[in-house]
């Protein structure tokens, strides 16, 4: 039992970045936004966090920058999207791009640099700790709250929320900055705390599988984070089997939580009732008032 608990606390550290972003996609789409450039608000604001705390000593300051850094890319993505209608699909993987170019660009002077790392317990932090609490608060929102009814019911039928008085664009700017917010936290929990130092490129397409697992949980919050944890534990297990020397490819067991990710969504794609009892109806459609 005691050798166990390191490996579960590896799992759940691993799967942290997931749920946070996750987490934050979810919302997004329920209200019936696609945004596809998670990606590049993790990479911004892991290197924002990194760079602020390498700046000022302080990880908590970094945190905020992550938080900041991922809510100025969801900003430009919601401007974009949302006042000037563009297509979501294509903008948010030129987000994306962006990100992934940018963050080099501004890392560059912090590779290789030491910070103070986010304090932790065994293995768990603040974030670790958030992350379990922010899917159920989100769970709450969603399916307990007022505002998480008129969320949905943007998600669903945006003509019929705006004929009911619902201001749909700001919904929609809301939900997508706090997507921005969680997925540059994801971001900022690498360079801060699980790495903790910079490397370009160090999201290493976390942000997709969060995307993936958004479908893959249903647009649910709780079975998100069971998702989460079940990658997580792949990935681990990936990198724990290099360690036996069974003569496997170590670049097919890197690519082996992709894998996962590709036949899972396979599996889902095929069970079209699920998909359409659950999917929000206006999901990636732009919405452009008429009054």
């Amino acid at each position: 039992m005691d050798a166990l608990i390191p490996i579960l606390l590896t799992i759940v550290t691993a799967a942290t970045p997931l749920v946070l972003a996750g987490i934050g996609e979810l919302l997004v789409e329920r209200a019936g936004v696609l945004n596809l450039g998670v990606e590049g608000m993790m990479i911004m604001g892991a290197v924002a966090g990194f760079g602020a705390a390498f700046v000022t000593g302080s990880p908590y300051l970094g945190i905020l920058a992550s938080i900041a850094a991922g809510m100025a890319m969801a900003l430009l993505f919601g401007f974009l999207t949302l006042t000037l209608a563009t297509n979501q699909t294509a903008t948010g993987l030129a987000i994306t791009l962006l990100g992934l170019g940018l963050s080099g660009l501004i890392g560059k002077p912090f590779t290789g640099q030491p910070i103070t790392r986010l304090p932790n317990w065994d293995g768990i932090d603040i974030l670790v700790v958030f992350s379990f609490l922010l899917a159920g608060a989100v769970s709450w929102f969603l399916f307990r709250s007022r505002a998480g009814l008129i969320v949905r019911a943007v998600g669903d039928n945006h003509t019929s929320a705006h004929t009911l008085g619902y201001p749909v664009i700001r919904v929609r700017y809301l939900a997508v900055l706090f997507g921005g917010a969680c997925a540059g936290l994801a971001g900022g929990y690498l360079s801060l705390s699980y790495t903790p130092q910079w490397i370009e490129g160090m999201t290493a397409g976390k942000g997709w599988i969060a995307l993936a697992l958004v479908v893959f949980a249903s647009w649910r919050p709780w079975r998100l984070l069971a998702g989460a944890y079940l990658f997580g534990a792949i990935s681990i297990l990936a990198f724990t089997v290099q360690t036996f020397a069974l003569g496997i490819p170590s670049q097919l067991l890197s690519a082996l939580p992709y894998i996962v990710t590709i036949v899972a969504l396979v599996i889902i794609s095929r069970n079209r009732l699920m998909l359409r009892a659950n999917t929000p109806a206006c999901l990636g459609r732009p919405f452009v008032p008429d009054r």
